[in-house]
């Protein structure tokens, strides 16, 4: 009985088990090279991309990541609370005021600010990027007190988170990230101004003495 075609030629039993091996190592890099963006991370391509962009951003679904002429990394959109002890700020009447506060931002999810992100942020440690807000923040707010009166600081607290809110925001999303709250938990002045104006203001009793008599 004549043999098979394997048994007369095992070179070519070598081939067919080469090929069958190389197709499953292809299929497995095409399996691990599929990067998955859970909701909660941003999916930063680089290398060489298609866009001509330094690096390509998707936040959910997934991507191909081609070996060897690209890589990725992930960022994360947890928020960060950021406290603000701010101390001696002048004012517009150049006064010293106190205002210690918290604000949280995370990493935006626009296309143009997750590109600002990823040129700006990816590599750096939580702590490195609360260092770079914190100084950004620290300025901006210096800043919106020194357009402001501190009568107006201290009595229209709105219009004060909306003068921070404007003059901070697009200082943010140049590295990236967007504000998501504002709490003031303080305002003060070490001259004690704010509690003199508060003082004026609440309703003064009479020292005299009142009679439940009819008068005569």
């Amino acid at each position: 009985m004549p043999g098979t075609l394997t048994q007369q030629n095992p070179f070519a039993l070598a081939i067919v088990v080469a090929a069958i091996l190389i197709l499953f190592g292809f299929l497995m890099m095409l399996v691990k090279r599929y990067k998955r963006c859970p909701s909660n991370r941003i999916l930063v391509i680089y290398g060489k991309t298609t866009e001509g962009r330094s690096a390509r951003c998707l936040h959910g679904g997934g991507a191909f990541v081609w070996p060897l002429i690209q890589d990725y990394e992930f960022l994360s959109l947890d928020p960060m609370q950021i406290g603000i002890p701010l101390k001696g700020a002048l004012s517009a009447e150049n006064i010293r005021v106190n205002v210690p506060s918290v604000f949280t931002v995370a990493i935006g999810t626009e296309p143009a600010t997750m590109q600002n992100a990823a040129i700006r942020l990816l590599g750096l440690q939580t702590s490195q990027i609360v260092k770079q807000t914190e100084d950004i923040i620290f300025g901006q707010l210096r800043q919106v007190i020194a357009a402001m009166r501190i009568e107006d600081i201290n009595r229209n607290r709105d219009q004060f988170l909306a003068s921070i809110q404007k003059s901070l925001e697009p200082e943010l999303v140049k590295i990236g990230l967007v504000l998501i709250n504002v709490n003031i938990t303080d305002i003060t002045d070490e001259s004690g101004y704010i509690e003199a104006i508060g003082a004026r203001r609440r309703p003064r009793r009479s020292s005299r003495p009142t009679s439940t008599w009819p008068s005569r």
